[in-house]
């Protein structure tokens, strides 16, 4: 256990050192592998990971929900998710955020990214809060805890990686987080009331539309909500399994940007080829993260974290706030990718051993992920939308997602109090 707890802190030093971290997994998990056993077991065991992971069937899913979320993005389809949720949020105190946080979860539903949610909404959503002259605390934040709904509304490829790291299945997985994510977007809009109700000029509102436009912009949106009911009502029907689905949720979404007229004049090949680089660095670290993940079970950290866990006699439920506390503060000056990456290979057999669902696990690490996108000094989401707004100061920004972080809070000890939120859907799938 010793030995594990080195190779952690040096991975933590190498990570603070800014090497990559596919990189820095595979340096630490290689030579303390090597240190238990030989250099020649570690290069075995590594090459057999790599080769035997690389062809695993079930990965390719995530190469096409990538090249599914980059050809939403491209197809123009956040500005009319936008309109649609603001003729029926739009006319009341903070409509305009409200509509930005429901566009953010229809939008991340399809997306499957919390950066690229973010990012988008900011180009969509801003311009009009400014021009109805919403305070910019307001209008930020909204952006940004909307944003993060992009790792838990499936698909997600978080929960991908997470089902990987674990054997777990990604159909229940996504199954498992559509209630949770309504429940944020439910949590962010009660966020969006309390701060009006303190001071209503930060959101003021705009004007009421008539059910005539109400329906209009319904039937705008209407192949890009079709397109999420198709694929996780397929998955969660046993129609097909989530690589199945997810080839057919890009079939779609490229048929959708191409009537669109979205992919001209090289745009599909630049869509490709980010969908390449982006899968290309996934595998890297999801690599590392497995011969990281290797050294860390052969040097018994997790059977030490078991034994300590007995020792003290400590309740299962308290033990699973324990990590919770663990994820929060790790979210001050981690990325979400490398806790998951960093984190999933130490707990994920301690709650299996307590007794506990992996799959409302899943649920649980992917809500703290997302805090940790909104918590400073890190927040992923708020620097995101800092490139975009070059004139908004990032202390304005994280002022503003103070409500939405503590409503996150909230829903996570909901959820680990009351595990069937996440299990009840999982447990009434077919196939």
């Amino acid at each position: 256990m010793i030995v594990s707890l080195i190779g952690f802190a040096a991975l933590l030093l190498l990570a603070f050192l800014r090497m990559p971290l596919g990189l820095a997994l595979g340096i630490v998990g290689g030579v303390g592998f090597s240190l238990l056993a030989s250099e020649r077991a570690a290069i075995s065991n590594a090459a057999r990971l790599v080769i035997d992971s690389g062809q695993k069937y079930e990965l390719s899913v995530l190469p096409m929900f990538i090249l599914m979320g980059l050809l939403v993005e491209r197809g123009g389809m956040a500005r009319e998710l936008s309109r649609a949720a603001y003729v029926f949020l739009g006319h009341r105190r903070g409509g305009l955020a409200m509509s930005t946080i429901a566009a953010c979860g229809m939008f991340s539903a399809i997306c499957g990214s919390s950066l690229a949610t973010a990012a988008t909404m900011s180009k969509v959503s801003m311009p009009e809060m400014r021009r109805y002259k919403y305070d910019d605390s307001l209008a930020t934040a909204s952006i940004a805890a909307g944003g993060t709904l992009g790792i838990l509304i499936p698909p997600s490829v978080m929960l991908v990686i997470y089902g990987f790291l674990t054997e777990q299945s990604v159909g229940k997985l996504f199954i498992a987080g559509v209630l949770p994510g309504l429940l944020g977007i439910l949590f962010y809009l009660l966020a969006v009331v309390f701060v009006v109700s303190r001071n209503p000029a930060v959101g003021p509102a705009g004007e009421r539309t008539g059910w005539g436009d109400r329906l209009l912009a319904l039937r705008d949106v209407w192949t890009t909500l079709g397109l999420f009911i198709f694929v996780i009502g397929g998955i969660y029907a046993g129609m097909f399994t989530p690589t199945e689905a997810s080839g057919m949720g890009a079939a779609g979404a490229l048929a959708i940007a191409w009537r669109r007229g979205a992919l001209r004049d090289g745009a599909l090949f630049q869509v490709l080829r980010e969908t390449a680089i982006t899968t290309a660095k996934l595998f890297f670290i999801l690599f590392g993260a497995l011969i990281f993940s290797n050294f860390v079970n052969r040097a018994g950290l997790p059977d030490g974290l078991i034994s300590i866990v007995n020792a003290f006699d400590l309740s299962p439920l308290g033990v699973i706030f324990i990590i919770l506390l663990i994820y929060v503060i790790l979210g001050c000056v981690f990325e979400s990718l490398s806790m998951i990456l960093l984190t999933v290979p130490i707990f994920a057999p301690v709650v299996a051993n307590l007794g506990f669902d992996l799959i409302w696990f899943g649920i649980l690490v992917v809500v703290v992920t997302e805090i940790s996108l909104i918590t400073p000094p890190i927040g992923l989401n708020v620097f995101v939308l800092k490139g975009v707004l070059k004139d908004v100061p990032v202390t304005t920004i994280f002022r503003g997602v103070t409500p939405f972080w503590v409503a996150d809070i909230f829903r996570l000890i909901l959820l680990a109090g009351v595990p069937s939120i996440a299990l009840f859907l999982p447990s009434m799938m077919m196939g």
